[in-house]
């Protein structure tokens, strides 16, 4: 019944998501504007789609069989967006999320890796550190976290990938990519804020 609940809310959710992005002002018809908290605004290509509620929005960017089914869903190609209610849980082993202390993972155990739910992600030390605009006047911390494809038999590496994180600690929103999402960060860089 409780997953049923869940799955009922955020239908619900992504409904009136989807009903805040109309088409760019612009004459460019294969734009949208993505309307997010804290008056937040990205100008997304109209093909992407948007689930999820006003705390943990879920851009899928491409081939994704299963949209909106968590955010440890291998095979879909998307970025995530979260909210200060979804960070309180967002560290590793629920713990509240803090960019210094590591990266976005709201689990206590191995997950699956994001290419292939064959084998589980490791995420080691930050690579990069260091600030990125996410449109004027807002500096979010930035991080790059190198993340493995391992075995869960025998723990050899498969694949890699790296989870790119924007934190903007005064709004309390966090974006995170695990797809390295083409044009996501220059989408970020020419975001607006509402006044």
């Amino acid at each position: 019944m409780m997953k049923r609940t869940i799955a009922v809310a955020a239908v619900a959710g992504a409904a009136v998501l989807s009903a805040q992005l109309p088409a760019s002002a612009t004459s460019d018809a294969s734009t949208a504007l993505l309307r997010l908290r804290g008056g937040l605004t990205l100008e997304i290509p109209s093909s992407w789609r948007v689930y999820g509620t006003a705390d943990r929005v879920q851009v899928v960017t491409g081939a994704c069989a299963r949209p909106n089914r968590g955010y440890f869903q291998p095979g879909c190609d998307s970025f995530w967006v979260m909210g200060p209610k979804t960070l309180k849980f967002g560290g590793e082993g629920f713990r509240r999320y803090d960019p210094t202390q590591g990266p976005y993972y709201p689990a206590s155990d191995v997950q699956r890796c994001p290419s292939n739910p064959k084998y589980g992600q490791v995420i080691g030390k930050a690579i990069v550190v260091g600030y990125r605009n996410i449109g004027v006047a807002h500096k979010a911390h930035y991080r790059v976290w190198p993340g493995r494809c391992v075995s869960y038999s025998d723990g050899g590496q498969k694949s890699t990938f790296n989870q790119r994180e924007w934190y903007l600690p005064q709004s309390k929103i966090l974006v995170v990519d695990q797809w390295a999402t083409p044009g996501l960060a220059g989408i970020l860089k020419n975001a607006t804020w509402a006044n």
